[in-house]
């Protein structure tokens, strides 16, 4: 396609009282700048440029892994010609066919489907202007047309009569414009308004004036889709129609939410059929959900494969992990990074697992911590049991076989290995392997020591 994107992130957003640059805030778990790249990067452009001031060097950093991107900076903020004018040396304005779309890192809701359809409208003799109509246009640049409806100008507040303050159909920003006239024109741009800056929206006035270019508006009527940022009142507001537009496609993919004002989905998620997902659940990275899923409330999920007909219960924290089906998980666990659960394993409240595999139909009900370790099938872990896998230096493993049962309050010091149906005593502190169908007592023999006197307070 000969399209060029350009992306304005040069501001600081001082109304964000924040030394993080405005287009670095984020929504949904992805920076408002990485919304809009996100966006662009779908519509197959031949360079992708990023316009940047403040912060120059956090922006760069944390888009960094994107070697394709170009970079463009703007010292001083004169406004969103200037900004345009930055990256032009990397435009091939030689081309008459190419086309530079303009999109602002702080406007990270814009849909790829429609920067497509305005794109489509374009040509090397139109100039393309995404517009909307609204009740409340205070604040933004109102779009002026003749008396046959032909655009004219585009006028900002701050410059425009009370009768043109009027005008509800506004300007979004969001243009398309022949590359080589782009060039042209923004060499005659002029500073002579209320603000002293060069405004990319005068070239609307020379397009009217150019006999040899057409301009052409698309209206949209979601305002939520090219609103911007310039508060944390309104990365607020941006946030949660981004989390409900998040949970009507859920919806309709035929989730069942209990309350669909009241999830977080941070990243991208699957799900399969008559998945339940009850209140404050937080979903980030790319989840995974299978058929017959319950989700508890204030459950947070993180990059992680939930199999069919798994139940995870109120408060548990999932990360990095394989669930296997028909498991249940909860309350108050937590299941850290390369944790594997096979089919129908149950891992109750306060459980904390880590770099393991737990085999079918194993179970550790409550209050324990399993680490770096593996697991066979029908293993039970007793309240209280601890895996020693830290010497303070390196990790060591513990291999535990079938059908092994371990009591309550034991210790079990990696490295050691538990083979097919030992039973470890409760309250046993075990460093050395035990063998297959054997007892392991490893305990202090208990001593009664009769007429002992509890201690006095002196």
């Amino acid at each position: 396609m000969n399209l060029d994107i350009v992306i304005l992130a040069a501001g600081r957003g001082t109304r964000m009282n924040s030394h993080i640059p405005k287009v670095l805030h984020q929504i949904g778990g992805d920076s408002m700048l990485g919304h809009v790249l996100n966006a662009a990067s779908k519509l197959d452009a031949e360079q992708i440029h990023i316009v940047v001031g403040y912060g120059v060097d956090q922006i760069k950093k944390e888009f960094s892994k994107d070697k394709e991107l170009q970079w463009a900076l703007q010292d001083r903020q004169l406004g969103t010609g200037h900004a345009v004018m930055q990256a032009m040396p990397s435009i091939d304005t030689t081309r008459s066919e190419k086309q530079v779309l303009v999109l602002y890192g702080d406007v990270p809701l814009t849909n790829s489907s429609t920067l497509s359809k305005l794109v489509q409208q374009a040509n090397e003799n139109t100039l393309c202007i995404l517009t909307l109509v609204t009740e409340n246009p205070t604040g933004l640049g109102r779009i002026v047309r003749d008396n046959s409806g032909e655009i004219t100008a585009i006028v900002e507040e701050k410059d425009a009569s009370e009768e043109q303050k009027q005008i509800k159909e506004i300007n979004t920003g969001i243009m398309v414009i022949p590359a080589t006239k782009l060039n042209t024109w923004l060499n005659s741009l002029g500073n002579d308004n209320a603000q002293g800056e060069y405004y990319l929206t005068d070239v609307v006035a020379m397009a009217a004036a150019d006999d040899d270019c057409a301009i052409s508006a698309m209206i949209i009527d979601d305002e939520n889709e090219v609103q911007g940022v310039n508060d944390k009142a309104q990365l607020a507001g941006l946030e949660r129609q981004f989390q409900m537009n998040n949970a009507e496609q859920l919806l309709k993919a035929g989730v069942l939410l209990r309350d669909p004002s009241r999830i977080d989905i941070r990243g991208d998620i699957e799900t399969g059929s008559d998945v339940e997902i009850d209140i404050n659940a937080i979903f980030e990275g790319s989840v995974s959900l299978g058929n017959g899923v319950k989700i508890g409330a204030n459950v947070v999920i993180k990059d992680s494969k939930i199999a069919d007909n798994v139940n995870i219960l109120t408060g548990t924290n999932i990360d990095g992990a394989e669930i296997g089906a028909g498991s249940s998980v909860g309350p108050y666990a937590r299941i850290r990074p390369g944790t594997i659960l096979k089919e129908n394993t149950k891992i109750g409240n306060f459980v904390e697992i880590k770099n393991a595999i737990i085999g079918k139909g194993s179970k550790a009900s409550h209050l324990a911590y399993i680490g770096d370790a593996e697991l066979g099938e029908n293993v039970n872990i007793g309240a209280g049991t601890i895996f020693c896998n830290y010497d303070g230096v390196n990790k060591h493993k513990t291999i535990i076989g079938d059908n092994v049962f371990v009591g309550s309050n034991s210790v079990l010091v990696a490295p050691v290995t538990l083979a097919d149906n030992t039973f470890v005593a409760a309250g046993s502190s075990v460093n050395c392997d035990v063998p297959a169908d054997s007892l392991a007592v490893a305990r202090a023999k208990q001593r009664n020591i009769p007429g002992w006197k509890r201690p006095t307070k002196q």
